[in-house]
């Protein structure tokens, strides 16, 4: 993302002038508090102006940074305490969806995370964030176990897709998702999906059937990439940017159609420019959903949820 020097130079002074305030307030025991607030006022309207002209390719190139922020990056700052469980009881364990329980106070969350890795040794490892049928059969192990025991479920959703190996097809890769899908429409227990980086094809969607979905800025979120429709659609793999403008797969284009309930703000230039902010803001998000959906019966749950996915898109007989 190239921005105008002028644009760059501004926002950064006022980043520089709201860390000189902070650090004023804390150091000094001065008070700054009003300039420090009309300062950081100022950043955020001229960050969200500066984002609000992105195009669509421009936020994928985001989602798609390597140094983009993962699910355990976000979930070692939102929950107070995590611990994993592994295996789906019938093949093994894959590293591409990450599962265990929270806690957030007295709050106890089931987690349910596609990763990624940032080096070779580590996208061998979470299978470059494509999970294989054992993944989501793990992640359904939770869900059941969460509406059991009476836990919300948040999911962190960042994949290119299933992963479409041979063997993930022999062990059942379709019917796996399909599953995960069925099961998450009928829980009964709150869901909430949050939607950290590239959500593609049904490896995304298979965990991505919650009461309240949210996403962030610069996350995308479509049936598949923009070079797969390029090429599908005009049998030219180059028109990937036309094809990302068509698809309309950003936050903003979502939240329009209500496919998506809320968009949470970034940095310029990422999450990764500011991890614990976004991880804060994703909390509290994530904190105000629970305390929403928890005041309704299971009925009333399962059915807004049902009704929620059925009113999406509009259809012609």
């Amino acid at each position: 993302m190239i921005l105008k020097d002028e644009r760059i130079t501004e926002i950064e002074e006022l980043e520089n002038t709201v860390r000189e305030l902070k650090n004023l307030s804390k150091d000094k025991m001065l008070d700054v508090s009003s300039e420090l607030k009309e300062a950081v006022a100022k950043l955020e309207k001229l960050t969200r102006k500066e984002n609000s002209k992105l195009t669509a390719w421009e936020r994928l190139e985001i989602a798609r940074n390597p140094k983009r922020p993962t699910a355990l990056d976000y979930i070692a700052i939102i929950f107070d305490e995590f611990m994993e469980l592994h295996g789906d009881r019938m093949y093994g364990d894959d590293g591409a969806i990450v599962c265990g329980l929270a806690r957030i106070g007295k709050q106890n969350f089931t987690i349910i995370a596609e990763q990624k890795g940032r080096n070779t040794k580590e996208n061998i490892k979470r299978n470059f964030g494509m999970p294989n049928p054992e993944s989501y059969r793990k992640a359904i192990r939770l869900m059941k176990q969460a509406e059991k025991f009476g836990r919300p479920i948040v999911t962190f959703i960042d994949t290119k897709g299933a992963y479409p190996g041979i063997g993930a097809e022999e062990r059942g890769q379709g019917e796996a998702i399909a599953r995960s899908m069925m099961e998450m429409a009928n829980l009964k227990t709150p869901i909430v999906c949050v939607v950290i980086g590239e959500g593609s094809s049904g490896g995304a969607l298979a965990i991505g059937v919650g009461d309240e979905i949210l996403m962030l800025e610069n996350a995308v979120y479509s049936v598949l990439s923009p070079e797969g429709y390029a090429s599908i659609l005009w049998k030219d793999g180059t028109m990937v940017k036309e094809a990302a403008e068509k698809m309309k797969m950003t936050a903003q284009d979502l939240k329009r159609f209500g496919v998506i309930d809320r968009i949470i703000e970034e940095p310029i230039g990422g999450a990764q420019n500011d991890l614990e902010v976004v991880a804060e803001s994703i909390k509290k998000e994530v904190v105000l959903a629970v305390k929403r959906l928890k005041k309704k019966d299971e009925c009333e749950l399962v059915m807004e949820r049902y009704e929620k996915f059925r009113s999406m898109g509009e259809y012609e007989s």
